[in-house]
């Protein structure tokens, strides 16, 4: 554990928990303050487009103006947005706060930061702990999420021991959101002497190859992220209360738990893959968690209803480092922050657009129908992920193959320097 590694995973941390506590309550925040069904799917929607936009700034400029400078800024735009969205003073006020300050709904973080942070932890660690670095990030992203759910217990908390109001007990909970995008900051700004600037656009050294690969890659994220579009926990949450008349009193203990069971399938992601490959067990845990997720909305009561959810989630984030090590094993080093912006800005993309169609889907159509559409889309995508990608294996699995060799080479060095930047390398 160096000491860049551990400010990384700190500062992941701290935006995670914010996330999580934003997953719960943006829906419950939003309905309190007026807005109906599809008012809500609006306002996620909206935080989600500024995490997608902040995800195309990282992919165009990271590189050109320094990851570490990018990093910090994007955590304080987060801090200066999430603290607008609290004190907003009407509910469509929401909607341009929620953008601003890139108020993820999703209830997990797969923002600016995010991407970035990707493409700096192979820079830190050799191939043959690749997978097993992303295990441990996304276990201190998922404890995040995990104590940030349990978060969402503070409007309760605010509303029986001190006799706040509703509305007021919401905001609060946002401000402390906030404050954890400024500690993600200070974390950044205590990284190394290097800024990882070029003075290049990210694409600038992206090959013919890499290009279609990326493309390739990209396309298929972007099926999956609106099939999620149609499952942000924000929704989930708002599908619990409107379903079963829980509370977020509730609420905040099931995706306690969720979260803690995703942390704990990382790990487990990272034992499977080292016995099966990283598309393989990408495809075989995520398809049967869709699967799962079909059974949710036929559940006649909660307790049936959150067992199957938490079943899901036993499944569903084990693609998730293993994901993201096969799309920065399959490119150069100095192509790895194009790789992770442009799949990362369409994944993003994608759960931006679809909670306002969730929301009208969940008014015009049915309380359930969303779970339907978003199960649907991702079994498609694991039949066509695993169809055009079987063949395309990381370094660590070639094996006698050979069919990457020179790749395999390339990388190799760039190991053995796992502490420099790609510029450095380069």
């Amino acid at each position: 554990m160096t000491r860049d590694l551990f400010l990384v995973y700190t500062a992941a941390f701290a935006r995670a928990t914010g996330i999580g506590m934003s997953g719960v309550l943006v829906g419950l925040y939003a309905a309190e303050l007026g807005l109906p069904a599809s008012g809500v799917g609006a306002v996620i929607s909206a935080g989600l487009l500024g995490v997608a936009l902040g995800t195309l700034a990282v992919m165009l400029l990271g590189d050109r103006l320094g990851r570490t400078r990018l990093l910090i800024a994007i955590a304080l735009l987060s801090a200066v947005g999430t603290a607008a969205f609290a004190l907003a003073g009407t509910a469509w006020a929401l909607i341009p706060a929620a953008a601003l300050g890139m108020v993820n709904g999703m209830g997990r973080d797969r923002g600016a930061a995010f991407s970035l942070e990707q493409a700096i932890l192979p820079e830190l660690i050799p191939d043959s702990g690749r997978t097993r670095a992303f295990a441990w990030y996304n276990v201190c992203l998922d404890v995040g999420h995990a104590l940030g759910a349990l978060g969402g217990l503070l409007p309760t908390i605010l509303r029986s021991a001190a006799g706040v109001g509703p509305l007021e007990s919401y905001r609060a909970g946002f401000l402390v959101v906030a404050g954890l995008s400024a500690v993600g900051a200070l974390a950044y700004a205590q990284l190394g002497a290097r800024d990882h600037a070029t003075g290049e656009r990210t694409f600038a050294r992206v090959g013919p190859e890499s290009r279609r690969r990326i493309a390739r890659l990209a396309g298929l994220f972007a099926m999956d992220s609106v099939g999620g579009g149609f499952l942000t926990t924000a929704l989930l949450s708002y599908w619990f209360f409107r379903r079963f008349g829980v509370s977020e009193s509730v609420l905040a203990p099931l995706f306690l738990c969720g979260r803690l069971v995703n942390g704990a399938s990382h790990l487990a992601a990272a034992w499977i893959s080292r016995r099966i490959g990283l598309l393989k067990t990408m495809v075989f845990t995520h398809l049967p968690s869709s699967l799962l997720l079909l059974t949710v909305p036929i559940a006649p009561s909660f307790p049936v209803a959150a067992a199957l959810f938490l079943l899901r989630e036993c499944l569903v984030e084990m693609d998730v480092p293993t994901r993201q090590s096969y799309v920065v094993a399959v490119v150069r080093p100095e192509e790895r922050a194009a790789a992770a912006g442009a799949t990362n800005l369409v994944r993003t993309a994608g759960w931006a657009v679809a909670p306002a169609f969730a929301g009208a889907a969940m008014q015009g159509l049915s309380l359930g129908s969303p779970l339907v559409f978003g199960a649907v889309l991702k079994i498609g995508y694991d039949v066509l992920l695993y169809r055009a990608f079987r063949k395309i294996k990381p370094p660590e699995e070639e094996g006698d193959s050979g069919q990457f060799s020179r790749r395999t080479e390339k990388l190799s060095g760039a190991a053995k320097n796992s502490r420099r930047v790609s510029t450095d390398a380069k």
